[in-house]
């Protein structure tokens, strides 16, 4: 799905929350996302290539947990405020 938006010329893509991996060690990636996306891009702003273009990816973290694991941990909630701005 990402990338076919990418081929359609999004360029950025404002995915819905992994949890953030949900349970992390401090400093890597997430141990598991629970998605497609790579575990590098489980939550936070990154970019996504595919097909010679690139798009932005916010991916949140979330606010709860799983109904499989109900616990954080590394891993604050979080609920992201994104500012969006007309080109000149």
């Amino acid at each position: 799905l990402v990338d076919e938006r990418v081929e359609e010329g999004a360029e950025l893509l404002v995915a819905g929350h992994t949890h953030g991996g949900q349970v992390r060690i401090p400093g890597m990636p997430a141990l598991t996302a629970n998605c497609d996306l790579p575990r590098e891009q489980a939550s936070g702003l990154s970019q996504w290539v595919h097909a010679d273009r690139i798009a932005y990816l916010e991916v949140s973290a979330g606010l709860g947990t799983s109904i499989y694991a109900p616990v954080r941990f590394a891993c604050p909630p979080e609920a992201v405020v994104l500012t969006l701005v007309a080109r000149d």
